[in-house]
């Protein structure tokens, strides 16, 4: 016989569950649709995320929406959008670390400034930007690696998801996150193994190196969600925001894709350079 407590758990669940469902039925189709236009059109909507992450990093660092984070950090954002849709990706990353010192010096002169956390919210935004919108701007293999990206992200979250509510166990790192456990997140590599490798196949690219690398992008992925979870318990939120249904703000929402993606791109450029990082994700 089920405890009252225990139905009012698994009800919870069934909610949270069910609007997760509902708003990844919207979110993902229109994900797609965008990176497979490319161009500018994702390009726009890449910074049109970045600029709310932004958003709600001030909101959760300053108390409010503070201009001296928002105003150089919209600039630099507006910038790399231009810069990347022109085919200048140096400069857009210089941009955002332009950006980023703006804010930090103008924080600064608050009483009660973080200028640290101002810059450094900048820098988050911006490879929220930065990282999909280099990826897909690669030529033919440009879409693919996005693909094996966000599908490896995707599957880590949904498969940990379920597996660490199913399984349970030992939890992951309690003072950061109380509901985090191992099952889950290996259950959650284990997924995203898979997805990045099958996406990899499909594109005609598939082989033990991108298996290693969706096994990596998959840790961080789940690295970037404790982070984010670090942060909001560094400055007593539960949620960012309550912009999408059952995961709140957009923060919430991609922080493991943002720490995955800025992976993804360094070790594109790193084995291809600035010209192919694409490429350089896939083919190994």
């Amino acid at each position: 016989m089920t405890t009252p407590s225990h139905d009012a758990g698994a009800g919870a669940f069934g909610r949270n569950l069910t609007l997760r469902i509902a708003s990844a039925a919207v979110l993902v189709p229109v994900a797609l649709l965008f990176a497979y236009v490319g161009g500018w059109l994702f390009l726009i909507l890449c910074a049109f995320c970045a600029g709310g992450i932004l958003w709600e990093w001030a909101r959760l660092v300053t108390g409010g929406s503070d201009s001296r984070v928002l105003a150089p950090g919209w600039a630099a954002l507006l910038a790399a959008l231009a810069l990347t849709g022109l085919n200048r990706p140096g400069l857009a990353i210089t941009a955002v670390v332009v950006g980023a010192v703006s804010a930090g010096m103008a924080e600064a002169t608050r009483s009660s400034a973080r200028p640290g956390w101002a810059g450094g919210g900048v820098i988050y935004a911006g490879v929220a930007f930065l990282g999909p919108a280099l990826l897909r701007r690669d030529g033919e293999l440009g879409l693919s690696a996005f693909l094996f990206l966000a599908v490896t992200v995707w599957m880590t979250d949904i498969v940990a998801y379920l597996v660490g509510r199913g399984v349970g166990g030992p939890l992951l790192w309690p003072q950061v996150s109380p509901k985090k456990t191992w099952s889950g997140a290996l259950g959650g590599l284990a997924g995203g193994v898979v997805g990045g490798t099958l996406v990899a196949y499909a594109s005609g690219v598939g082989g033990l190196g991108a298996a290693i690398v969706a096994l990596g992008l998959s840790a961080l992925s789940q690295a970037g969600d404790l982070f984010e979870s670090a942060v909001k318990r560094r400055f007593g939120a539960k949620d960012t925001g309550r912009l999408i249904p059952g995961h709140g703000g957009l923060m919430d929402r991609l922080d493991s894709f943002v720490v995955a993606a800025l992976a993804a791109v360094v070790i594109g450029i790193l084995h291809e350079g600035t010209h192919a990082p694409a490429r350089g994700l896939l083919v190994w």
